[in-house]
């Protein structure tokens, strides 16, 4: 519907929700404070302060940073998330994944390298003392 030629940058003040409908292809960064909704198309990388959803028939060629995320679209780019980033049933995503925490649906589409922070390591390993040492 609406298709921009050249880079474009748009902030979205808080406490306002923004839409990106399906009919709808934006190309450029979007830096966000608050929650948007993607059905449409995003070419570029998007910045949110709160949380991003993008819906099943929704597509971003770019990065994704947000406090929030729930993906049930296609993502090609990276995505960090700081709290919950919740992959939904059709979700495709080709990049990396960072977040706080994830949650994934057995259908989901992932093809990358994936990060959670706040979780330890199941074994860590202990140095010996010098003196056991010695004495084995």
């Amino acid at each position: 519907m609406f298709k921009s030629k050249g880079k474009t940058r748009t902030t979205v003040f808080p406490g306002q929700t923004s839409i990106i409908g399906s009919e709808m292809e934006i190309k450029g960064e979007l830096i966000v404070n608050a929650d948007i909704r993607i059905d449409g198309k995003l070419i570029g990388n998007i910045t949110s302060s709160a949380r991003v959803v993008l819906g099943a028939g929704g597509v971003i060629e770019g990065n994704v940073v947000a406090h929030r995320a729930d993906i049930n679209g296609k993502v090609h780019g990276n995505i960090n998330v700081k709290d919950l980033l919740n992959l939904r049933t059709e979700a495709d995503v080709r990049g990396d994944i960072s977040a706080g925490k994830l949650a994934m649906e057995p259908t989901v589409q992932f093809n990358g390298n994936c990060k959670i922070a706040g979780l330890q390591p199941a074994l860590q390993l202990v140095e010996e003392p010098s003196s056991l040492q010695a004495a084995v």
